[in-house]
């Protein structure tokens, strides 16, 4: 595993915090633009608006990083492993049913 240096840690540091805060304006701008006209409701300022984004991030998404995808995905991997041969064709077959259409002998005229 390689360390990162100083340098890389601290630019890292730097983008985390600039997405942070260029997060909370564009929620708030998105906020105070459609809340207020659709539903009523008062317009918020910078903090609140970071407030609801951790909120938000907590409630439904964590901050794993799009850790959730590589969760799901090893455990594709993990059951396409266990599946016998003759599995994974039907299982093939299945999806190219579903996205490609059925499998025809003869080209359509």
């Amino acid at each position: 595993m390689r360390r990162l240096g100083p340098g890389k840690i601290i630019g890292i540091a730097l983008i985390a915090i600039a997405a942070f805060i260029v997060m909370g304006f564009v929620l708030m701008g998105l906020w105070n633009w459609l809340m207020p006209a659709l539903f009523g409701l008062k317009t918020i300022g910078f903090w609140q608006a970071v407030g609801l984004f951790v909120l938000g991030k907590i409630l439904f998404g964590g901050f794993r990083g799009g850790g959730g995808r590589r969760h799901w995905r090893n455990r594709i991997e993990e059951r396409w492993e266990k599946m016998t041969p003759e599995e994974r064709e039907k299982f093939q077959e299945g999806v190219r049913g579903r996205w490609c259409g059925p499998a025809t002998a003869e080209p359509k005229a």
